[in-house]
């Protein structure tokens, strides 16, 4: 009779785990159908956004190398720059810029 009893514990301790164990194909339970799950992928837009010049604002030197100076300013009606400064061409804008420093002084549109 021990035996017996022993016996029936030991296949207790072994088969409970079977028994609690996750089915291994993911079924819906109540309705018996298989669940997916689905994602989206969002596709990123990148929005290129142009300087806007400001007085004050003082150009780079990768921003320098891109500007056409002006030496006929008469030609686009603009006024004579003073000493120290000049008239560039940034972009179909112009910029009163001083030479020294690079900051912008004035602005005209493109005329």
């Amino acid at each position: 009779m021990k035996r017996l009893i022993i016996i029936l514990l030991a296949t207790s301790f072994l088969a409970a785990p079977g028994a609690f164990a996750a089915p291994q194909d993911r079924h819906d339970g109540a309705r018996g159908r298989t669940v997916e799950r689905q994602t989206t992928t969002t596709i990123k837009k990148t929005v290129v956004r142009k300087n806007r010049w400001a007085r004050g604002h003082r150009l780079s030197p990768a921003e320098r190398r891109r500007t056409a100076e002006i030496r006929d300013y008469r030609r686009y009606r603009l006024n004579a720059p003073p000493r120290g400064q000049r008239w560039v061409k940034v972009d179909n804008d112009f910029l009163l810029i001083s030479v020294a420093t690079g900051v912008i002084v004035g602005l005209a549109s493109g005329r």
